[in-house]
């Protein structure tokens, strides 16, 4: 017998199993995305899905939710957790903090040098630890690492130094260790759900929010906050889940092309981001949407957010895996 996965309604609709046999009937998965055809994360997914044909060899459906028609990716990843309505996506570690107090750590502030060094730390996998918790506790597995975007702050007004930055009402993600370093840094940090940042800036709830390129283009914060601080805080990973109740029902042969096939999808959907990041930020700049503004006191700001991260990799249990990024800069 075969289980099949449905969804019988837009945003938290149960998946439930349909009976049938392998001959009569193919497997079905489905897949969310905040974002559409365009964006990286929905290309990475696309990719995972051409793969897993390709390995699996075998009849197999995958219906991909695109446009934020499930949600956003804190409940992809609740959906995940409880084994309906999404089998896959791409999640922000933001929202695996009720999980995993490590996995947020994963890409915070100024734990990289540069894009090399974050290649690095995901060739050798040191963040297996925190991917072998998340599917232990969460019961969503970490099968590939996408992203590669480089954060910078995007405001309502001009932001050059430390001087300017400082009281600066900005939205974070959810994981305490974003507002913490934010706060660090004097900034004044607040947590808003990411489809609400636009009305909030708008309406002077807050002044600015911290993205990749891909993001600022795709929900058009250039619209409201045109002045892009280059204060390159944090290079994005952006794991591509898998729900482990799912992948205990499936046939061994697509267990194995599930993993292999998510492993190299998120090294394709790193490249893409990776990739285009600066050459969306020339074309939004030669446009006149955005105007990039060089920060002057980066190397000042990670000094005094250091410590904060020091002290929250004691806190959560991750100093091996501190230890580890930081052996490998260089």
């Amino acid at each position: 017998m075969v289980r099949r996965r449905q969804i019988i309604a837009a945003g938290a609709a149960l998946a439930l199993p349909a009976l049938g046999t392998a001959r009569a009937q193919a497997i079905t998965l489905n897949g969310a995305s905040q974002f559409n055809d365009e964006h990286a994360f929905t290309k990475c997914m696309v990719r995972f899905e051409e793969l897993v044909r390709r390995y699996y060899g075998k009849p197999i459906n995958f219906v991909l939710h695109k446009n934020s028609s499930l949600g956003l990716e804190k409940q992809y990843f609740e959906y995940m957790a409880q084994g309906r309505a999404v089998d896959y996506a791409v999640v922000s570690p933001a929202h695996m903090s009720t999980f995993s107090r490590a996995a947020p750590f994963i890409d915070a502030p100024f734990l990289f040098n540069d894009l090399n060094h974050w290649n690095k730390v995901l060739n050798e996998d040191v963040l297996k630890p925190v991917a072998d918790e998340i599917a232990r506790r969460a019961q969503v597995m970490l099968i590939g690492y996408a992203g590669g975007g480089v954060r910078n702050i995007f405001a309502n007004k001009v932001v050059r130094n430390m001087d300017e930055l400082r009281g600066l009402k900005i939205r974070v993600q959810g994981a305490p260790i974003w507002s913490r370093t934010f706060q660090a840094a004097g900034m004044s940090p607040t947590v808003i759900a990411y489809n609400e940042v636009y009305n909030a800036i708008q309406n002077n709830v807050i002044e600015a929010g911290e993205n990749e390129a891909a993001g600022v283009e795709q929900m058009r914060f250039y619209e409201v906050a045109p002045n892009l601080a280059l204060t390159q805080h944090a290079i994005t990973i952006r794991p591509l889940c898998f729900s482990v109740r799912t992948f205990n029902a499936l046939p061994k042969d697509l267990q194995e092309a599930i993993l292999r096939a998510g492993k190299e999808a998120g090294a394709y959907g790193r490249e893409i981001e990776s990739g285009e990041d600066e050459q969306k930020l020339v074309a939004l700049e030669r446009a006149g949407k955005l105007k990039r503004i060089p920060f002057a006191d980066r190397a000042e700001m990670k000094r005094r957010v250091d410590p904060v991260i020091a002290d929250y990799a004691r806190e959560i249990g991750a100093e091996a895996i501190l230890a580890r990024m930081q052996s490998l800069i260089g």
